[in-house]
């Protein structure tokens, strides 16, 4: 579970409990609900959403929020020290000495490359595979990530479309002085569906996701680099140096003591 995807959306949710609180009392809160304007606002927006994508992608709408509530762990480090490892095996006793180790690897993206490298592939052919297995994934990434963004931009415009059926209403009904209350309150509590869907929960939650792309896409360019440095047979402390760039400076600290210990 990630924390920090819980504790945001309770925190931002709890805030306009405490506003409404605290302006109105629990009437305040109440008149916050309103079944017809969130039906409106979430579901008009999402069918919206659906126009958009193929039928057998829209569960995948809720993988993607799903997604954004998880912890992925990349364990960087760990890679770090199997290629490191790799490394030093390959240099004393050959390329081939890897194959008997690559079943038992847990990372596919690795064990992929380091396959290409053992079977005696051109450097610059494992790049390109790599690469095009890097950038489909980020494809399909995107593409998740678009849907949240699409869905967080037309919930705001499914709120202005209850605020305007709001004020129809209203001003199809003057004479009723007890109409124009709730009319109103429907036009301006659909407004605000709109916003706390689009800013508090999708927008953020697509931010999220596109902040795991990048470490992950990280982590397989770090992979990438170390497959090639591996079978250009370049020294293990040169390949570690290259692949401990790719962490932030707390972790690499630590990591150094270990791997760069004479």
């Amino acid at each position: 579970m990630n924390i920090g995807t819980l504790v945001g959306v309770a925190g931002a949710f709890g805030m306009l409990i405490f506003t409404a609180l605290n302006t109105a009392g629990m009437m305040g809160l109440i008149r916050l609900l309103n079944l017809p304007s969130f039906a409106l606002v979430i579901m008009g927006s999402f069918f919206s959403v659906v126009i958009t994508i193929k039928m057998n992608e829209v569960t995948s709408v809720f993988g993607a929020i799903r997604r954004a509530f998880q912890m992925p762990t990349f364990n960087e480090a760990g890679i770090i020290q199997k290629l490191v490892a790799f490394s030093e095996k390959a240099l004393r006793e050959g390329l081939l000495a890897l194959e008997e180790e690559l079943e038992d690897l847990e990372d596919e993206f690795m064990r992929k490359g380091l396959r290409l490298v053992v079977d005696g592939t051109d450097a610059a052919i494992i790049r390109d595979l790599m690469e095009l297995e890097l950038s489909q994934m980020q494809s399909r990434h995107s593409s998740k990530m678009q849907m949240l963004i699409m869905w967080a931009s037309f919930s705001p415009a499914y709120g202005m479309m209850g605020t305007v059926i709001g004020l129809i209403n209203m001003l199809a009904n003057l004479e009723d002085k007890s109409a124009i209350g709730p009319n109103m309150a429907m036009a301006l509590i659909t407004t605000l569906y709109g916003s706390i869907l689009a800013n508090t929960t999708v927008l953020p939650w697509s931010t999220k996701l596109r902040n795991q792309d990048i470490q992950e896409s990280s982590v397989k360019e770090m992979i990438i680099e170390g497959v090639l440095s591996i079978q250009a047979g370049d020294n293990t402390r040169i390949l570690a140096l290259k692949l401990l760039a790719y962490l932030d400076p707390d972790t690499r600290k630590v990591l150094e003591k270990d791997i760069l210990k004479d």
